[in-house]
């Protein structure tokens, strides 16, 4: 019984192990797709940048522009200025003139706080670039080692189904299909260790009778609590086992 019940605590390694390395290959994709959205919001937020820092730069044009009109509309009127001989025709030149003068000088006081944003966003721009070549370095980087993690694993697990495989050919059958009927209702645990009297899968105590027939190891037994299946988990050949 001995050798039929190690068995099945080598098959339920098996599962253990598989179980494990699938929920493990999970990750990896999950951490690249983690990795992909947050450089692809990093991106989107350099765009905006990128995008605020040509409009400033369209406002500047624009506004150079005004200043460049003002100064011509300036001139003309200075030049009506000189021919004006009423005094009335005049004082409303000046005023003119005055008001033209009034604007431009706004205008060019607003060139001035565009420039320095300008200037602030091409700094800001530049940092932006350096930060996502960083982040896309990573990014191809941490890739390239979940990709090779994930190839690990595939053959790996490769490995551990090949054993399992032998370890099914070998297991009585109407034992294995009692273990594959616990292990899907008993959340992929089939067979569990009893260490000091406790099953180590429902932590409960086993009953010092069922705890003694265990030791002796003549009978398949199964815990009074969770029905698993149940072996001695202090003989020395099952020390390595903990479920």
């Amino acid at each position: 019984m001995k050798e039929k019940i190690d068995l099945l605590v080598q098959l339920q390694e098996c599962d253990n192990e598989i179980g494990l390395i699938l929920n493990r290959k999970k990750e990896g994709p999950l951490k690249i797709r983690e990795l992909q959205e947050r450089l692809n919001t990093l991106k989107e937020k350099f765009q905006e940048d990128n995008s605020r820092l040509q409009a400033l730069k369209k406002e500047r044009l624009n506004l150079e522009q005004d200043v460049q009109d003002f100064e011509n509309k300036l001139e003309k009127s200075n030049i009506k200025l000189s021919n004006i001989k009423s005094n009335k025709e005049y004082q409303a030149a000046l005023n003119e003139i005055e008001e033209l003068k009034k604007a431009k000088f706004q205008t060019e006081d607003r060139v001035l706080q565009v420039m320095e944003s300008v200037e602030e966003m091409e700094s800001i721009c530049r940092g932006n670039k350096d930060k996502e070549r960083e982040l896309e370095g990573t990014f191809e980087s941490t890739k390239a080692e979940v990709e090779e993690e994930l190839a690990k694993m595939d053959r790996k697990l490769e490995e551990v189904e090949a054993t399992r495989a032998r370890l099914s050919q070998v297991i009585d059958g109407e034992l294995l299909s009692r273990y594959a009927f616990l292990k899907e209702r008993k959340n992929g645990h089939a067979i569990s260790a009893v260490i000091d009297g406790v099953c180590q899968a429902c932590h409960m105590n086993i009953p010092p009778q069922r705890y003694n027939d265990l030791i002796r190891g003549n009978a398949l037994l199964t815990c009074p609590n969770c029905s698993r299946m149940i072996y001695w988990g202090e003989e020395s050949s099952f020390k390595k086992a903990t479920m």
